[in-house]
């Protein structure tokens, strides 16, 4: 049996959801299509609202913290940078990329970038336990009643809630009341299967696998054929025949998944010692060893404060782990073509264990610190109160009660055609509540359970 692959000539297409038009193929605009993808998702709504959205502290006090608008920008910046080396090589194997598809080593850099720089535009307020709090409200009593008559799978997208297919369908979907021109920020193909790291729908789960790519899912039933249409086109490799949109990633996710590693694993570690919550001769001791280098090197600089250093480390060692990187997924880029490699790459970093050690005390001290997990306890209550709010007021309209808190909401959310299934109308609402910063989560609470009255002036 002749084993199945993918050609790069496919997987890198600039087509974009509002043409069929053979112009794609060739750039017309100086900043190149891929750019234009990268500026795009810079001015979106959405990816502003990250700026006050959670990385590690839950609504940080101190300006040294990363957001979630911050921790993107970086990843997209380690993103490039590993795109446009791997794009080199890329180009020196297959020379006709170039000179048939016009495809420079830059344009490479372009899609890894966007896709990093909207890798979390799909994130719901406080953090990774917004999505266990939208998860959980949808697993709850109070949610059974408006749960009845979905399939499973729709059941599934609500009640194991994923912020990745949750940017998805901010990145592919218009309201409606908004705009008659479907295809939210109408970007290219290629970008959006590059963003996606999980590509298939949330049924079926596969409990205990091994391969990076199915531990989560990458689109909800709403977006479910607007995928498949992209891996088709792109010529993704599908992982199964039984009906399930299943697919293999795109091989530049591998980056997109890689620089996300690597920003977070040092640079949350570098937040958490300048927040005192590690103590700072055992962090510079961990990050010292990443480099590990000649105990008889020399260096010029002079540190007078070891925050100073910290950054020096972080620069350095962000430079070595993008050059290995880029090395490792340039030995395996047969095998993702062929659909047989599917770990994360920083899994084969020699720094590996160290970086583990990094993890281990990053979860001790930083993500499990007490004011970090009563925020996050307190986000259960809050978006669990927002969803079961905005719910009860689509679905319980003749209630005068109701009918003042949907005058709350957006009309762009609630504004569908008679038509719209009951599964439609839901994900609306938990479009809005993931929609919110932590701050205006918070106190949109406040408010509709009357602990704080809004100021009249």
């Amino acid at each position: 049996m002749i084993p199945q692959t993918t050609t790069w000539d496919k997987l890198l297409s600039k087509k974009r959801f509002e043409t069929n038009d053979p112009k794609y193929n060739t750039d017309e605009s100086v900043r190149g299509e891929f750019q234009r993808d990268y500026d795009r998702i810079v001015f979106s709504s959405a990816f502003r609202r990250l700026q006050n959205k959670t990385q590690v502290m839950p609504m940080p006090e101190s300006d040294f913290v990363h957001t979630r608008l911050t921790h993107s920008l970086e990843a997209s910046v380690v993103g490039r940078s590993l795109g446009r080396i791997v794009g080199k090589s890329i180009l020196e194997r297959y020379p006709a990329l170039a000179q048939e598809k016009h495809i420079q080593e830059a344009d490479f850099g372009d899609v890894v970038a966007a896709a990093c720089l909207a890798h979390d535009i799909g994130n719901p307020p406080f953090g990774h336990s917004g999505e266990d709090a939208i998860s959980a409200y949808f697993l709850s009593e109070e949610a059974q009643p408006y749960l009845k008559g979905l399939t499973e799978a729709e059941k599934a997208d609500l009640q194991s809630y994923e912020g990745n297919a949750a940017g998805f369908r901010i990145l592919t979907y218009t309201y409606p009341t908004h705009c008659n021109h479907p295809g939210g920020l109408s970007l290219t193909f290629t970008t959006l299967a590059t963003f996606t790291k999980y590509p298939k729908e949330s049924l079926p789960m596969i409990a205990g696998t091994k391969n990076t790519s199915e531990k989560k899912y990458g689109f909800f039933q709403t977006e479910k054929a607007w995928f498949n249409t992209i891996a088709q086109e792109l010529g993704l490799l599908k992982k199964s025949t039984a009906g399930e949109i299943f697919y293999h990633r795109h091989p530049l996710a591998f980056l997109v998944e890689a620089a996300d590693d690597i920003c977070y694993r040092i640079i949350d570690f570098e937040d958490g010692l300048k927040l005192g919550l590690v103590p700072h001769e055992q962090g510079l001791s961990l990050l010292r060893q990443i480099l590990d280098d000649d105990p008889n090197r020399k260096s010029s600089l002079t540190f007078y404060d070891w925050r100073e250093e910290i950054g020096y480390l972080r620069a350095r060692i962000i430079g070595k782990l993008i050059e290995e990187t880029s090395a490792i997924f340039i030995q395996h880029e047969p095998e993702m073509l062929q659909g047989t490699y599917d770990k994360p790459l920083i899994n084969e970093l020699s720094c590996k264990p160290v970086l583990d050690q990094i993890k281990d005390l990053s979860v001790k001290l930083i993500y499990q610190n007490r004011p970090v997990l009563e925020i996050e306890a307190a986000g259960f209550e809050v978006l669990g109160g927002l969803l079961d709010a905005g719910i009860k007021a689509v679905f319980k309209p003749e209630s005068k009660h109701h009918r003042k808190l949907a005058s709350l909401i957006p009309p762009h959310y609630l504004q569908l055609p008679e038509s719209a299934t009951a599964y439609v109308r839901i994900i609306h609402i938990a479009d809005f509540v993931a929609s919110l910063t932590d701050q205006a989560a918070l106190g949109l609470y406040r408010k509709i359970k009357g602990i704080e009255l809004p100021r009249m002036y």
